[in-house]
């Protein structure tokens, strides 16, 4: 797996989730095309991850904190597609 700016594919998404990166042209730009793919196939887990789990009913907090990971996981999906279509780059 590769490494983007010293940290695991698996770890940027988390960050992503949580919040520390956002997902911008800017950001990507350093980024080469099977990066760009393996990002992209990481952040789509990650949300079917969270989808996965077991959905808090009576914690509005946890259903805050999860809906807000989902979010930011869509937002970063809808950058990287764009990113990647500029790029004439094919995405699954």
């Amino acid at each position: 797996m590769a490494d983007v700016r010293g940290k695991s594919i698996q770890a940027l998404v988390r960050d992503l989730a949580d919040g520390y990166v956002s997902a911008n042209p800017i950001f990507l730009k350093g980024m080469d095309n099977e990066v760009l793919k393996q990002l992209y196939a990481q952040v789509q887990k990650m949300a079917a991850e969270i989808r996965g789990t077991p959905f808090p009913h009576s914690d509005m907090q946890a259903i805050r904190q999860r809906n807000m990971r989902l979010q930011r996981l869509h937002g970063a999906t809808i950058v990287i597609k764009n990113f990647a279509r500029t790029r004439q780059i094919k995405m699954l």
